[in-house]
């Protein structure tokens, strides 16, 4: 069920964008020069983005795991970003093979692989839209199709809330999406901070990300907890994304370090 049409003048190869530095911090090719230039110069201020994104990926994959095998069989993934296997419909599907999910962004290159690497398996679809716009997200057709909102949702917002801007109310987009979901779904947030370094080489990354697509804003803990308002998180709650529920051995302190970000799960009415 994919939804991917739009018109090829969209793609701007000229301005880095977010999903694509992304792919390359965690070592994919689908990005262009631009995206690789502006990725090398968030490197060169704060080599920690690296450790950072591929500690997001991994929490990324146990939460899937984790909310599936909670009975949850409906995800709707905001923010998907380029395709890199296993995608959250192949981790859901492992466990459930009737999960259905649906794939949310707002870059017309992700939507150019949904085809072929997101939506040929069945129970899953392509919405080419902006978190900016849940209501648009919730409401399209595809969405329509595949959710059943009397039943319960996972609702994905991984790495991606910390490109909306604060005079953009990220606590009403938020609201927004989770206002419609049933007791008993999830939502699985992370989203960088500079709660443990002060932010000074934080604060050249936000630099480097305002010449791209989407411009990025640093949160800490307590401004991370309102977003999860009417959920109970899962233990060991609002967490570095390593040390939620690790399938093997925890960084070391130093290690520990290098990861910049939140992450949590939780269950609307409670666990």
């Amino acid at each position: 069920m994919p939804d991917t049409g739009f018109n090829p003048d969209r793609i701007d190869t000229t301005t880095p964008h977010p999903a694509r530095m992304y792919d390359y911090y965690l070592g994919g090719k689908d990005n262009y020069a631009v995206d690789r230039e502006a990725a090398e110069r968030v490197l060169g201020h704060a080599p920690f983005i690296r450790p950072t994104a591929q500690g997001n990926r991994d929490f990324h994959h146990r939460a899937v795991r984790a909310v599936v095998e909670r009975g949850v069989r409906q995800i709707i993934d905001v923010g998907t970003g380029i395709p890199a296997s296993p995608n959250t419909h192949e981790l859901a599907q492992e466990v459930a093979p009737d999960t259905r999910v649906v794939y949310v962004d707002n870059d017309p290159i992700v939507a150019t692989y949904a085809g072929a690497k997101l939506t040929n398996t069945g129970n899953t679809g392509f919405v080419l839209a902006d978190l900016r716009e849940p209501e648009a997200i919730l409401d399209h057709h595809v969405t329509r199709e595949l959710v059943d909102f009397g039943q319960p949702v996972a609702l994905m917002l991984v790495a991606v809330v910390h490109f909306i801007q604060d005079d953009e109310d990220p606590g009403r987009i938020v609201s927004a999406l989770t206002d419609r979901l049933p007791e008993g779904s999830c939502l699985i947030l992370s989203h960088i901070t500079a709660d443990f370094d002060g932010g000074e080489a934080l604060k050249q990354v936000s630099e480097v990300y305002k010449n791209s697509t989407a411009q990025l804003v640093m949160r800490g803990h307590d401004e991370l907890m309102p977003f999860f308002k009417g959920f109970e998180l899962l233990e060991p709650g609002l967490v570095k994304p390593p040390l939620w529920r690790p399938e093997g051995p925890v960084p070391d302190e130093e290690e520990l370090y290098d990861h910049r970000g939140y992450a949590a799960v939780g269950v609307k009415g409670g666990v």
